[in-house]
C-alpha cells in the first residue's frame, strides 16, 4: 500500500513541465518551474523544476516535488537527471535520453530510485499558429525492491497570441499492480517583454474527478 502511495505521488506530483522533452537548453541558460497544486479537499502539491544547459546537447535537470494529503500524510521526491541529444540540432523531429538518479520518500520510507526516459518532440502549426507536440516514455526504477514505474506522457500547446498559449497534456504510469491517467488542460500567460510565464490549469485523475486538482506555476528562463 505505501509503495503504491509513493507510485501514485511520482505520476501526481512530479510529471514533468511543459518545457521537458527533446528539447535541450542553450549552454548556460536555465528554465525554472515553481507549481502548486490543491483539491476541494485540501491535498495539495509543489514541484520546483529546474533545467541548465550544461553544454550545447547536455542538459541538467533537477525534480524536486512534496505531497501532503489532507489526512497528514507527507511524502516526497527529487530525481537528478542528465538529458543529451539523439538528434541533430537542424532536426525536424528531435530526440533525447534522459538517465537519473533519485530518491521518494514519506514519514516512514526512504526509497531511491533510477530514472530511463527516451523523449520526442516536433514544432507543429495549426491554421497559421504556432505549437509544439511531445511524447516521453520513463521508467522508474526502485533499486531496493526492483520494482518499477513505467510512465508514458503526452503533451501539445498552441501559440494563441504572443502572450497567450494553451497546453494539453496526458499523463499515464503503470505497474505490476494498478495503473493511473491523469489529464491537464491549461493556460499558458507570457507578459510582453517579460522573462517569465504564469501557468494556470487543472489536473483530473480519470476515475476519480471529484477529486480534480487547482494548478498554478511560474515559469522563469535566465
Amino acid at each position: 500500500m505505501l509503495y503504491r502511495f509513493i507510485a501514485a505521488f511520482i505520476l501526481v506530483a512530479l510529471a514533468h513541465s511543459a518545457q521537458a522533452g527533446p528539447w535541450l537548453r542553450e549552454k548556460g541558460a536555465t528554465f525554472t518551474a515553481v507549481s502548486v497544486t490543491g483539491t476541494y479537499y485540501l491535498d495539495t502539491t509543489s514541484q520546483t523544476y529546474v533545467e541548465y544547459g550544461l553544454t550545447s546537447d547536455t542538459t541538467l535537470i533537477a525534480d524536486i516535488g512534496m505531497s501532503r494529503l489532507y489526512l497528514g500524510a507527507v511524502s516526497g521526491s527529487a530525481t537528478f537527471s542528465i538529458r543529451r541529444a539523439l538528434s541533430a540540432t537542424d532536426a525536424v523531429s528531435k530526440w533525447a535520453y534522459d538517465v537519473g538518479v533519485g530518491a521518494s520518500w514519506t514519514d516512514v520510507t526512504t526509497k531511491p530510485h533510477l530514472r530511463t526516459a527516451l523523449s520526442w518532440g516536433k514544432g507543429i502549426e495549426l491554421r497559421e499558429k504556432t505549437g509544439w507536440v511531445t511524447v516521453e516514455a520513463a521508467t522508474i526504477w526502485d533499486i531496493e525492491e526492483a520494482q518499477h514505474i513505467a510512465k508514458v506522457d503526452a503533451t501539445v500547446g498552441l501559440n494563441f497570441t504572443p502572450v497567450t498559449a494553451g497546453m494539453f497534456q496526458f499523463f499515464t504510469a503503470f505497474s505490476d499492480e494498478y495503473s493511473i491517467a491523469k489529464l491537464a488542460p491549461s493556460v499558458i500567460i507570457t507578459p510582453k517583454n517579460a522573462k517569465f510565464s504564469i501557468h494556470i490549469g487543472t489536473e483530473t485523475t480519470i476515475g476519480d474527478f471529484e477529486n480534480s486538482a487547482v494548478k498554478f506555476g511560474l515559469w522563469r528562463k535566465f
